[in-house]
């Protein structure tokens, strides 16, 4: 008789070694917050790095105007400093040629204030005949003259050759004159017709006199120097226009 062997055991673990290799794995259902995470940041990182830039790009377009407004500023500036140079040049040039007027100006000698002081100083024994101004002689070209006020020169007649150099020495004494200046270029005796009271002359009627030529340089101290000597002689109105240009500091006192 045949017996039959089953083994359930052995068919039953072959059976589920292949039921479990044909069971796949479930997909875990748990918490995907790190994964939205990443993708976030995955999103956000290109997002950021182009706001950056576009914010740079602004940034740079700002500064370039700026850069652009500060150098039409500056050109302004330049125009303005350039124009400002040129407005104190033409001060200084007219400051100079102010100083240059003031300095001629304080050398004014009136012919009125000069008569008057030979009036003044003559001795009763010498006559003035004729009485020429000179001008004042420059000594390199181009360069104004030391002493813008010029000379004088007198001509007349005297009793004596002492009586001349009285006169000489009485002009040197003047602040109107130049005393080192003062000379006698001529003097000679000569035979002048006397004339009586009313100044005609007595016919064959002669009397020797002294023919003198005396010139002097005039005093080089300014007017402004000799006010009150001005004034003394009789002439009012440089004194005032002198006075007039010390208030206002154009000269000094």
């Amino acid at each position: 008789m045949y017996s039959l062997e089953i083994n359930f055991l052995k068919d039953r673990s072959s059976f589920k070694v292949k039921n479990e290799k044909k069971v796949k794995p479930a997909l875990p259902a748990g918490n995907f917050t790190p994964v939205y995470i990443g993708v976030g940041f995955g999103l956000i990182f290109p997002l950021l790095v182009g706001v950056g830039w576009w914010f740079l790009q602004a940034k740079n377009a700002e500064l370039e105007q700026q850069i652009a407004q500060l150098e039409q500023e500056n050109k302004n500036l330049e125009v303005q400093i350039g124009s400002i140079n040129k407005i104190k040049e033409e001060t200084n040039t007219i400051k100079e040629q102010t100083q240059s007027l003031v300095s001629v100006f304080d050398q004014i000698r009136p012919w009125s204030a000069m008569l008057q002081e030979l009036r003044d100083r003559i001795p009763a024994t010498v006559q003035i005949q004729n009485v020429r101004q000179m001008a004042p002689v420059a000594t390199q070209q181009g360069q104004p003259p030391p002493n813008p006020a010029g000379g004088i020169e007198i001509n007349g007649v005297a009793r004596s050759f002492n009586d001349v150099n009285d006169f000489l020495l009485v002009l040197q004494q003047s602040p109107f004159f130049k005393p080192s200046e003062a000379k006698i270029v001529s003097a000679e005796l000569v035979e002048t017709p006397i004339t009586n009271s009313e100044g005609r002359s007595i016919s064959n009627k002669t009397t020797s006199m002294v023919k003198y030529t005396i010139q002097s340089a005039m005093s080089d101290i300014p007017a402004s120097e000799l006010m009150r000597e001005l004034e003394q002689k009789g002439t009012v109105g440089l004194v005032t226009r002198i006075r007039n240009l010390q208030k206002t500091g154009v000269i000094q006192k």
